[in-house]
């Protein structure tokens, strides 16, 4: 059947002028009310695939919101466009607690704006932001609003809990209708009871319904997609974006569309291809003129977003780069490509989803899961990765924006999805050495030599490059974990190499850094890495698979010069803890006047059963305890 604009006509008249009292708030039943900031009465999504070029998308949502932080989360409708996505309509109503009504959505409840990043010079993506300014809680608002898409690289997800603990749903249903001409796959999650499949002679729809979902435990270190809570992906296999065909049934075709962008964009006006071919004369190795090249496009250029159109997916020439001297991570992974090849280095265009906590990739289900670009150079003996939007990262290094994911590389021969580097426990380290001279009256003066490699710089590296001293020193303050100091002096350097290191000097007057009873002086030795998090206790048995995703190590060695006639009345015994997620071990000793305590701790990255979770938490609470571990001293 087709959806006409009749059917939405219709269905919005049915639903903004429901019976109010379907809508009490006092209807919820108790179980979804518990720990719940709101509760989604109703929720209905309608994807309708017209062809391989354009599809609707209908959205009605029904939520009653009990407190401030469900008003913020919930009680509000944002809905993007651009050149390619129009809004065809965007309804509202307001309800009491009673469900009574009390007025429909106005044009003043409406914002509309730019819905461009910070960074950005060129974007045409906006977006209608939709609110009641109403505070008298509880209450229960409703949205309605249909788009019209010529967009179709990306089929939307559903995942009506999307990572909102605190929400719980009475009902939500995502029906998606696609010609029979046309292919789409699916990929069911989290549990969600399968779809409901029709089919007649035109088209096929899916239609997918939650029930009584209730508010749910967050279960620290588990893998994303997990915490989305039941839901489903879909993607197209044929698809249709301004004219550009493709197809994303397999990796490889999907590469081999991305490869269509791509053609033909890597020319170079000539006088930047002699500048190039200058540029690496004196190098003698590959490695040694990409390397060349990358610090090239640091110095020369900058990362500014540019969306319009098709341009949201396809890298703008290395023409343009060249002469502009700025572009979005597609243009300037491009522009990098462009200049290899002037050398004779071959390259791949790459897609990733970048981001520090971002969820990974599903290998298994072919489609667009990319936001960002980067490069793949492949030599003989090793690979080199390329971030082409950093004017500070150290050559060939990723960091935790970009490490250990999948990646689509862009081949001759197609899409091909490999895995970038992981960073291990010895290139992920942290490690302090220093002297502190204690005063019979508790305080302290240290000198503190600090490093951190790998993942454990990358902040500290961002701090040292792009801020200015008065801001190196706030950052300083904020993050030294000493309960009262000051700093007297400090020096932050990075050395960027692959495994890239930041050090830093540190003069610390520490204010009471033991504390003083009659004689005594009670000190804590560590002085620069107590553990503070614990992961949290749960309610319930846990029902995800722990994943601790980065392994990294800490190493500390610290000298306390004690003052004149003090000695040890009690010390802490050696300690040595070893389990699979890591292991720890402290030691403090006596050396003349000098006291050295040294502490390691290493954490492993792995995937660990659910049952293990208190265990985790039992291995955290016994480091934190022996972190604060006291040396007694007496006159």
């Amino acid at each position: 059947m087709k959806i006409a604009s009749s059917f939405f006509t219709l269905f919005l008249y049915l639903s903004l002028n429901s019976l109010a009292q379907t809508w009490t708030a006092f209807s919820i039943p108790a179980e979804l009310k518990a720990n719940a900031h709101a509760v989604v009465r109703t929720s209905e999504t309608v994807f309708h695939i017209k062809n391989s070029s354009e599809a609707s998308e209908f959205n009605h949502v029904i939520v009653t919101v009990f407190d401030e932080q469900g008003a913020e989360a919930f009680a509000n409708q944002t809905v993007y466009y651009d050149k390619l996505v129009k809004i065809n309509s965007l309804e509202g109503v307001l309800y009491d607690a009673f469900g009574q009504k009390i007025r429909k959505l106005k044009k003043d409840d409406i914002k509309d704006g730019s819905a461009i990043s910070g960074f950005s010079l060129f974007e045409d993506n906006r977006y209608r932001h939709a609110s009641f300014n109403y505070a008298n809680y509880p209450y229960t608002v409703e949205f309605s609003y249909e788009i019209t898409s010529k967009n179709l690289l990306n089929y939307p997800s559903w995942f009506p809990q999307a990572d909102h603990e605190s929400l719980a749903i009475e009902q939500a249903s995502y029906k998606v209708i696609v010609p029979n001409n046309l292919r789409m796959r699916y990929l069911e999650l989290n549990g969600i009871p399968q779809a409901v499949i029709e089919k007649n002679t035109e088209q096929t729809s899916y239609t997918w319904t939650i029930k009584q979902l209730p508010t749910y435990e967050s279960e620290a270190f588990s893998a994303k997609i997990s915490r989305l809570g039941q839901g489903v992906q879909i993607a197209p296999n044929e698809f249709e974006v301004e004219g550009f065909k493709g197809n994303m049934e397999t990796w490889k075709s999907f590469g081999e569309f991305n490869s269509l962008l791509g053609k033909g964009r890597t020319a170079l006006p000539e006088s930047m291809k002699a500048e190039i071919q200058q540029l690496v004369a004196p190098c003698k190795t590959p490695l040694e003129k990409i390397e060349k090249i990358y610090s090239f496009l640091q110095q020369k250029t900058r990362y500014i977003s540019v969306q319009l159109g098709i341009g949201g997916w396809q890298p703008f020439d290395a023409t343009y780069v060249a002469e502009k001297g700025y572009g979005d991570c597609k243009a300037l992974s491009n522009f990098t490509k462009a200049m290899l090849e002037v050398v004779g280095i071959p390259s791949f265009y790459t897609l990733i989803r970048a981001g520090e906590n971002a969820m990974d990739i599903n290998p298994a289900f072919p489609s667009n899961q990319f936001n960002h670009a980067i490069l793949c150079v492949p030599l003989a003996k090793d690979t080199v990765w390329l971030e082409c939007t950093s004017q500070q990262n150290a050559f060939g290094y990723l960091s935790n924006f970009t490490s250990d994911r999948y990646a689509l590389i862009t081949t001759p021969e197609g899409g091909k999805l490999v895995r970038t580097p992981a960073y291990s426990v010895l290139d992920n380290t942290q490690n302090h050495q220093g002297t502190i001279e204690l005063t019979s009256e508790g305080n302290a003066k240290a000198n503190i030599t600090a490093h951190y490699t790998g993942i454990l710089q990358d902040e500290y590296a961002h701090v040292a490059q792009s801020l200015g001293s008065e801001e190196q020193k706030k950052f300083l303050y904020k993050n030294i974990r000493i309960p009262s100091f000051e700093l007297t002096n400090f020096q932050m350097n990075v050395a960027k190499k692959r495994i890239p290191i930041t050090t830093m000097q540190l003069g610390i007057q520490v204010n009471k850094c033991a504390s003083k009873s009659g004689t005594r002086l009670f000190l804590t030795p560590n002085l620069m890495a107590i553990q503070s998090y614990i992961p949290p206790s749960m309610s319930k048995p846990r029902t995800q698979t722990i994943e601790l995703k980065q392994a990294y190590s800490e190493a500390d060695t610290l000298t306390y010069l004690l003052p004149q006639g003090f000695t040890i009345e009690a010390m802490p015994k050696a300690t040595k803890l070893e389990n699979p997620f890591g292991s720890y071990q402290t030691s403090t000793n006596l050396q003349g006047n000098k006291l050295v305590y040294i502490r390691t701790f290493t954490r492993n990255k792995g995937s660990f059963p659910a049952s293990s979770y208190p265990d985790l938490i039992a291995f955290y609470k016994e480091v934190a305890k022996i972190d604060k571990a006291q040396v007694v001293l007496k006159l």
